[in-house]
């Protein structure tokens, strides 16, 4: 057998092996991700909800299916995460900001209060000032259980994230859990989306655009103006490619430009 054989036949089966690893570690990441949202199972087996995690980049893109991710706005952290230091405060702590988001679906724009989400502020602020959410799409849409517009993966695929993570805060400004241990975000709202662990948010952010019922975990820090929301409606009301209730948006959402300025 030739040398040039050999090698090609030698870098099959490494490609094969690293296909399977992927694969793997794609079923470790389903049954964490299975026991996090273990408390939305129930509304899943009403509304019959089923959606994909990625599992991770490859030729094939591979995907695994989990029901019961689809009730969370929970990226899958990086299989390389970072231990980068968080921004250095440079906002007003006392002060509110906007974030302006320009998109291929109409302007978008929140209100964000410092004195409450001081971190999630100064992070999306220098996140923002350094074109990280330029040219990013909005990944997902959710149309059954729970209505939100999820937007900052730089990845497009729900896995990205700034290398950093970002504390909880204002956890308690939606009022405190009821016998479902859920809180209502109002249509409007804009919280951080996490892995479903405490502390662990990234760049992930959602876009609440009806009556939506998660965990009090996810830390809730803008508010849209009307125009916004309105905006954000319609995004819901076209729908998930292939009528799916979970996936990408029928109307591609592309944030051309973001910025953060101080009110």
């Amino acid at each position: 057998m030739s040398s040039s054989e050999q090698r090609r036949r030698q870098l099959a089966r490494e490609k094969f092996e690293r296909q399977q690893k992927r694969r793997e570690e794609a079923r470790r990441r389903t049954r964490r991700i299975t026991a996090i949202v273990a408390a939305s199972v129930a509304v899943v087996a009403v509304i019959g909800v089923s959606a994909f995690v990625v599992a991770g980049k490859d030729d094939d893109k591979d995907k695994a299916i989990d029901a019961a991710s689809s009730q969370s706005p929970t990226p899958e952290p990086s299989e390389s995460e970072s231990k980068a230091p968080l921004p250095p405060m440079k906002i007003d702590k006392k002060a509110t900001y906007t974030m302006s988001l320009k998109t291929t679906q109409g302007d978008i724009a929140f209100s964000m209060d410092a004195a409450k989400t001081p971190q999630t502020t100064n992070s999306f602020k220098a996140l923002a000032d350094e074109g990280y959410f330029d040219t990013t799409k909005c990944h997902r849409l959710t149309t059954q259980g729970i209505f939100v517009l999820q937007c900052g993966d730089p990845d497009g695929n729900g896995m990205g994230g700034p290398g950093y993570t970002i504390p909880d805060e204002n956890l308690d400004a939606l009022g405190k859990a009821g016998d479902d241990g859920k809180v209502t975000f109002p249509p409007g709202t804009v919280a951080m989306a996490n892995t479903g662990q405490p502390d662990s948010g990234g760049s992930q952010f959602f876009l609440v655009y009806k009556e939506t019922k998660l965990p009090p975990t996810y830390t809730p820090f803008g508010t849209m103006d009307k125009a916004s929301l309105k905006a954000v409606e319609k995004i819901g009301e076209a729908g998930v490619e292939g009528d799916q209730p979970d996936g990408a948006p029928k109307k591609t959402v592309t944030i051309e430009k973001a910025s953060v300025e101080k009110d």
